[in-house]
Order: C-alpha cells, then sequence, then structure tokens
C-alpha cells in the first residue's frame, strides 16, 4: 500500500514530478539549501544532491545548510523519518514538500518531531513532469511543507503561506538573476 493513493499517473512516472523553481527559489531564500536530498541529474535543485542510486535512506545528508526534500509520494514515511534523524545528527533545517494530507501516518509522524507545518493556500502547486511526454493533472490535492529546526524543541505549529506570494518571491528573484 503506498502512502498517496488516487493518483491517476502511470506507477513508472509516479515518482518523477520537478518542483515547479519559483516555488523552490522561494524557499531557498529564506532557507539557503546546499543539498537537496531526493533528486537526479535531471531535476536536481541543488549543485549537492543525493539520486535514488545514492539511496538517501541510507546515507548521511552531509550538507553546509539547509536540506531540501521533495520526496517520491509513493512511499513518503521513510523520508519523515530520515529527515527527523538528518536534522539531529546534521545540525542543518530539513524542508519537505508533501501532499496536505493530515489523515496519514506519515504526517502522524511527522507530527512528533517536526517544528513547523506550513500548509500552501490559495491552489495547488502545479509540478513539472521529468519525461515532458503527454499532459498530466500533477497535482490533485494541496501542498505543505514540513520544516525540522535542530536545537530547538519542535513546535508543531501551524503556519499559512499563499500560493501566489511563492510564486511571486521566486518569480521575481528569477527574473532579477536573468536581468543581471
Amino acid at each position: 500500500m503506498t502512502d498517496y493513493s488516487g493518483s491517476t499517473t502511470p506507477a513508472a512516472e509516479r515518482d518523477l514530478w520537478c518542483t515547479p523553481a519559483e516555488i523552490f527559489t522561494a524557499l531557498h531564500l529564506e532557507f539557503a539549501f546546499q543539498l537537496d536530498a531526493a533528486a537526479d541529474s535531471v531535476n536536481a535543485k541543488c549543485a549537492s544532491f543525493l539520486t535514488e542510486q545514492d539511496n538517501a535512506l541510507i546515507c548521511e545528508w552531509i550538507s553546509d545548510g539547509a536540506v531540501w526534500v521533495n520526496p517520491p509520494y509513493s512511499d513518503i514515511s521513510p523520508w519523515v523519518e530520515k529527515a527527523e534523524e538528518q536534522c539531529r545528527r546534521q545540525g542543518q533545517p530539513v524542508v519537505m514538500l508533501v501532499p496536505a494530507d493530515v489523515s496519514t501516518g506519515w504526517f502522524s509522524r511527522a507530527m512528533d518531531s517536526v517544528d513547523e507545518i506550513r500548509l500552501v493556500t490559495g491552489g495547488r502547486i502545479q509540478f513539472r513532469p521529468v519525461s515532458r511526454e503527454g499532459k498530466r493533472n500533477s497535482n490533485p490535492k494541496g501542498s505543505m511543507f514540513l520544516i525540522w529546526r535542530p536545537f530547538i524543541r519542535p513546535r508543531g505549529m501551524f503556519t499559512t503561506i499563499n500560493k501566489s506570494e511563492l510564486v511571486r518571491i521566486g518569480a521575481e528573484f528569477l527574473e532579477e538573476e536573468c536581468a543581471a
């Protein structure tokens, strides 16, 4: 049984979606990510990244800064456990993008250790398929960010961020970078 049921995407493609650049950039401006712990050479968001071959669930997430994780939605539970462990062990924040589904076992597990649950309001994040073949609806649910912070007692606080605001912040920064 998977953590994220109801997907109409073919199983072979289900875990191959890219985080939109504007969404990642807006969070990168806040957290200064140094490692993408669930990536490949096509969709990596940081210069340092771990691929399926690296098996991020068994290796250390060595980083000089915050860690970004957009895990495979087919099995989120082990990623939540690893994020908690690595935040404590490495002393770096971990930010994970997941479906906004508080009815799951992985969410209950995250509530034991996460500092902040940031719900994305005002629309759904539309992911880009890695293969770019065909057109699919990429997200049947809303999204949220699970944020682990080291060296503090986890508060489990709920906050919100409007999707349009995330996109605006990221897009403005990317436009400035292109113009420079």
